[in-house]
């Protein structure tokens, strides 16, 4: 069945994928109807976590926020599914690095220092991932966890590695980074993921309890790798700038949960720059702060 399912849809993504901007996004709009007024696609979870993030804002101002979050949703759905076909000159014209950002990559990577790179599902991470392997000198690895679909987990990463990044799964991280220790590389990690709470670090994170993956600091303090943060701007519909901070460029320095608090700030504080181009469909908050913890 799973088989039969990815040969019906592939042709109709392809489609998609060849569509231009102007037509592809009328198209989101019409996906926007159907996700958002007719399914309600997870709209339970969207309200109940933009409430508890933001308990100052009025109603209205959440709801307005929930509905230009399922517009961002759609268009992002549909953006990914552009990168099979998009060529290198569009990619780096709708996605493009702020010019102070990509002097501190560039200068990183002439002191030849390999780099953990943070970031949240904020903006288009994907198309991120794709800018950086286009200009960047470091070698792009993005920790990945693999689709249960073969055939679409095979399609996401053909997505993924077009323009050159390469793909790590999870469980295999730390080990597949020492092999790659000896050339010039930058490894991705998604912060804002859900740990499980017995093995996670737990801090305030918009107004609640939140676990945060301890295994980016782990690697970091391990390695000792520069830790940079990335936030992916939406700058209009279709395009993104990314800028980029050096967050600690000595990761066995510092104390425990440092690391981790730092780069939780930092995305915290642009999501409320930005909330409604954040995953709120995603259930953050499912796991509560064991007593012993």
């Amino acid at each position: 069945m799973a088989i039969l399912i990815y040969y019906i849809t592939i042709p109709f993504i392809y489609l998609l994928s060849l569509l231009p901007f102007p037509v592809l996004y009328l198209f989101s709009d019409f996906l926007y109807v159907i996700l958002y007024r007719v399914l309600g696609y997870r709209k339970k979870v969207v309200l109940s976590n933009l409430r508890n993030s933001f308990p100052n804002k009025t109603e209205k101002e959440i709801q307005l926020i929930c509905k230009q979050y399922y517009h961002y949703l759609c268009d992002l759905f549909l953006e990914t599914f552009k990168t099979l076909t998009i060529s290198k000159t569009n990619m780096l014209k709708h996605c493009y690095f702020n010019p102070a950002s990509l002097d501190i990559l560039n200068k990183l990577a002439s002191e030849n220092k390999n780099i953990i790179l943070v970031l949240g599902h904020l903006g288009n991470w994907e198309w991120a991932g794709n800018t950086f392997s286009l200009l960047c000198k470091h070698q792009l690895y993005v920790i990945y966890h693999p689709i249960s679909n073969v055939h679409f987990d095979k399609l996401m990463y053909k997505m993924r590695t077009r323009f050159g990044t390469k793909l790590i799964q999870m469980k295999q991280a730390y080990k597949d980074m020492l092999q790659n220790k000896h050339t010039l590389n930058t490894t991705a990690f998604i912060a804002d993921q859900t740990p499980s709470a017995q093995n996670a670090y737990w801090t305030q994170f918009l107004n609640q309890e939140t676990p945060v993956f301890k295994g980016t600091e782990v690697i970091a303090k391990k390695l000792n790798y520069t830790v940079v943060y990335a936030f992916v701007k939406k700058v209009k519909r279709g395009y993104y700038e990314i800028f980029v901070d050096v967050l600690c460029a000595n990761p066995n320095e510092t104390k425990e949960g440092e690391i981790s608090e730092m780069h939780t700030r930092k995305l915290e504080e642009d999501i409320i720059k930005q909330p409604q181009n954040w995953l709120w469909s995603h259930k953050r908050w499912k796991h509560k702060k064991p007593i012993n913890l």
